[in-house]
């Protein structure tokens, strides 16, 4: 659980840790108060029941003291995701298409394979969608998962800190092969997954760049077009 691959990993970790003491700090509060209540008013030392109509400073305080636990356990968890879903700038990006029972991953030079390298120490964007049914891509090691949906476009941001390889799998059952829906994801050197983009012979990053921005610019022209026809 705690091999960490990235700041976010860590950080999900602390906050299930920071949740799980908690809990079990609570069941035994609860469990330790409901036995001492058990034997003190059992019915063998208290035949007539004592009537309590209540004690505001008790009550004020476990609506209190919980409700501040659950706010903290909500912000350290979502101080993270925020920022995560909140960053707006990255080295690379991704496309990640999910299908029955498979995964095909696009890289920004038009290159398409079945298994995801990328390089250790960037930031990486995600964009993620399906083309049949439900599915959800799902990177355990770096604590990552986020929904494919058909017809629309999800998306996740990782920074990998450890090279290595990892397993992707669907988090939502799509079907009869979805047990079987697994790839690998392979953090390498720099140096290594550069020089491994340049050999599947694509473009480099600016002549992709490039060459969406003309499709852009000519889209939009076409656009005009319309308008004034």
């Amino acid at each position: 659980m705690f091999e960490q691959t990235s700041r976010y990993s860590s950080t999900v970790d602390s906050a299930m840790l920071y949740i799980t003491v908690i809990s079990v700090l609570m069941l035994l509060l609860i469990t330790v108060a409901m036995i001492y209540f058990v034997i003190k008013y059992r019915a063998s030392k208290n035949p007539i029941p004592t009537q309590y109509h209540g004690n505001v400073a008790i009550e004020v305080t476990w609506i209190i003291i919980p409700t501040l636990l659950v706010m903290s356990m909500f912000y350290y968890g979502y101080k993270d995701f925020s920022d995560l879903r909140n960053t707006e700038k990255f080295d690379e990006e991704y496309f990640v298409t999910a299908k029955m029972w498979n995964w095909d991953f696009k890289y920004e030079n038009g290159t398409v394979t079945d298994t995801l390298f990328v390089p250790v120490g960037k930031t990486l964007k995600f964009n993620i969608t399906s083309l049949d049914v439900l599915h959800s891509f799902y990177i355990p090691a770096f604590r990552i998962k986020e929904d494919a949906v058909p017809g629309s476009n999800g998306f996740v941001v990782i920074t990998p800190e450890k090279t290595g390889e990892y397993d992707i799998a669907c988090a939502e059952y799509c079907g009869l092969n979805h047990w079987n829906m697994y790839k690998k994801f392979i953090v390498m050197e720099q140096d290594e997954y550069y020089a491994w983009v340049e050999s599947q012979g694509g473009k480099d990053k600016e002549e992709v760049n490039t060459t969406e921005e003309k499709s852009a610019e000519s889209d939009s022209n076409e656009m005009s077009e319309n308008k004034e026809n």
